[in-house]
């Protein structure tokens, strides 16, 4: 029951409750001493929890993210680990297999039909097991292996295929964060240049189409604004389906791109030698292909019979008076069953060699385009920085002074102001676009550079 309350504890909690608004708490005698310190302790650390710690101002933060919550990640494991296991029953022997045979259960008439061992003409017992011909059971069990490997290199293959996307995504979300941050600086500098020709204006020193420039260009940054905040939301959405969020979820923003790797690091004949090592999917291939050298080789194996071995009692009422032993064989006589299987074979090894061949073949060109893109893109962001934006930027000052001095039109200052912001834009797309082609040939060589 809950206890009455004198007016001073009322006095006592109202004052409580005025200091602490946020928080309701309980009188403890309802919850017992210790529960209600412990509520106290909760509903006083409760307003510093985070509500939902958002991820995405790194890349190493979505890649830890997407390694434990992908679904087709998970499940391209879970089918290599599948794959693993069946390794161990490839090369087991069959299970034995137990006979029992109640014969003359009538004793030729004399008897009606009884199923007692001690009371038929005799009860022959049989324990048999299938062996198959030697090394069958070893090309099975190697057979198995190379899938299991090939499944494996897949896992591979789908991580570093998830993670190039990944890190595409975030350089995109980078390139566009960075781009939007311009774009409404410049907004802000077109805003104060309108102030500019309107004191110009007023002042019977600039025309009246120098202000409607100047928000004709406001109105177009405001357009190319909502143009951007609209690819930041699909680029969002398609980071988080890659995360298995749902696709409103809130992501941080991108605080910074990975620092790329020396030019010495980007060697074609040294990434070469280690993409052909190391590169998922030309691993599988290769799982693939030995694979299908071994179902060659027990295609041919199997014109060979294989065998069941067996022995067992014979028993005459209560006792046992007889032994036998059993050998068995199939006889491979079907040869054009066996015919087609081998050349069936022969067939499978043939595509194996020509796909493994043909994914070198566009591994090795995909890692040339991008060693070819990466490259580029470096020397444009050298361009846009040690050239290109400091001369946008010089001019731009001499045109607001000429503008400002009578000497220089409004149009001249306005393409001035456009430099500075291509500049700009070259530079920040030089960089995303550098750490996409970073990203495509990690996802070539398996691992991280």
């Amino acid at each position: 029951m809950r206890q009455p309350t004198t007016a001073s504890g009322h006095d006592e909690r109202s004052q409580e409750s005025r200091r602490v608004r946020p928080l309701r708490v309980l009188p403890c005698g309802f919850l017992g001493a210790q529960a209600c310190a412990l509520g106290l302790a909760l509903a006083i650390a409760a307003p510093a929890w985070p509500q939902d710690k958002a991820i995405g101002r790194t890349v190493e933060s979505l890649l830890v993210f997407a390694r434990e919550t992908n679904p087709e990640y998970a499940a391209i494991r879970s089918e290599a680990d599948a794959a693993l296991e069946r390794v161990t029953p490839a090369g087991a022997l069959a299970d034995p297999k137990f006979r029992m045979e109640l014969r003359d259960i009538t004793k030729s008439g004399d008897q009606n039909p009884t199923l007692s061992p001690s009371q038929v003409g005799s009860t022959r017992y049989l324990l048999s097991q299938d062996l198959p011909w030697f090394g069958k059971r070893e090309l099975k069990r190697e057979i198995a292996e190379f899938e299991a490997e090939g499944a494996t290199s897949r896992a591979r293959g789908t991580w570093s295929d998830l993670a190039a996307r990944i890190k595409a995504a975030h350089a995109q979300r980078y390139y566009l964060s960075r781009n939007e941050k311009l774009t409404r600086e410049i907004l802000e500098l077109i805003v104060r240049l309108e102030k500019v020709a309107q004191v110009r204006y007023a002042g019977g020193l600039a025309a009246q189409q120098d202000v409607i420039r100047a928000q004709v260009e406001q109105t177009s940054m405001r357009s190319e604004l909502v143009t951007l905040e609209s690819e930041s939301r699909q680029v969002d959405a398609r980071l988080n389906a890659l995360l298995a969020r749902p696709a409103a979820a809130e992501l941080a923003p991108p605080e910074r791109l990975p620092v790329l790797p020396t030019a010495a690091r980007l060697d074609y004949a040294t990434l070469e030698e280690r993409v052909r090592a190391r590169n998922p999917v030309l691993f599988a291939e290769e799982s693939r292909l030995k694979a299908a050298e071994k179902s060659r080789e027990l295609a041919y194996r199997n014109r060979y019979p294989d065998f069941t071995v067996g022995f067992g009692p014979i028993q005459y009422q209560n006792a046992v008076k007889e032994w036998e032993v059993m050998v068995e064989l199939n006889i491979p006589l079907q040869l054009s069953t066996r015919r087609a299987q081998e050349r069936e074979s022969e067939a499978m090894l043939s595509a194996a060699r020509s796909r493994k061949e043909a994914t070198a073949n566009q591994v090795l060109a995909d890692l040339a385009e991008n060693l070819a893109g990466i490259e580029a893109a470096r020397r444009i962001e050298m361009l846009a920085t040690t050239s290109l934006l400091p001369q946008a930027e010089l001019t731009f000052r001499a045109a607001l002074a000429g503008y400002e001095n009578g000497k220089v039109d409004f149009a001249t200052l306005l393409e001035a102001q456009r430099q500075i912001r291509q500049a700009r834009q070259s530079q920040i797309k030089a960089q995303s676009e550098a750490q996409i082609r970073l990203a495509a040939i990690e996802r070539l060589l398996g691992e991280d550079l």
